[in-house]
């Protein structure tokens, strides 16, 4: 048992590890400037937190408890944001014009709405986190309002991912992005799966 669970933390750590080493090899990195590079590197980041969201949020990373799960959730939900934003503050430092079309949803390359919507909906997530509690949301409208922008956060920067033709090895981010949307349809399901059970256990017979 325990050497499955470290296999588990392992395959993890490969998932997310090898796609951000190979692209530290790519020879793109020689015509980019340093803040450029950090840029793209807090996007693969991103991405690799992405995965791990909803592998804590479904228990299925072993030797953690449930509370664990949830505290760790919700921090990397931070970490998330955070990375986020030194993504687009680095683009916006190095290509202003770029950024603006992209904001604006008036650039020409087609993975830029994509990360542009994953970004917006990266930012609901953790501002209405951070006032759950102030606005008095229950943990049923909670997952209302979080499950759909999770769906977008994930579809949304896979394909933004994908569409891009930059440092990111080709296979190693197929891989990624392939356990990503693995990961999130498997816990949606999951959690349909218990709700329906929650409301067959309490119908009145």
């Amino acid at each position: 048992m325990k050497g499955w669970k470290s296999l588990i933390w392992a395959a993890l750590a490969l998932a997310i590890g090898v796609p951000i080493a190979l692209a530290a090899t790519s020879e793109q990195l020689a015509w980019r400037g340093p803040i450029y590079i950090l840029a793209g590197f807090a996007g693969i980041i991103a991405l690799g937190l992405v995965l791990v969201q909803p592998l804590l949020i479904g228990g299925y990373l072993p030797g953690l408890s449930a509370y664990r799960n949830r505290r760790a959730h919700h921090w990397i939900g931070g970490a998330l944001a955070a990375a986020v934003v030194i993504h687009v503050a680095g683009l916006w430092f190095t290509s202003p014009p770029d950024m603006i079309d992209a904001l604006t949803f008036s650039s020409p390359t087609p993975f830029s709405p994509f990360g542009v919507i994953a970004m917006w909906a990266i930012f609901a997530v953790a501002l209405l986190a951070a006032l759950r509690r102030r606005l008095g949301l229950r943990l049923r409208a909670w997952r209302l309002i979080h499950i759909p922008l999770a769906i977008i956060i994930v579809a949304c920067s896979v394909i933004h991912c994908l569409l891009i033709e930059g440092t990111m090895e080709t296979i190693s981010k197929a891989v990624l992005c392939a356990l990503v949307l693995a990961a999130t349809i498997k816990v949606v399901a999951d959690l349909g799966r218990k709700r329906m059970v929650r409301s067959e256990s309490i119908a009145p017979q």
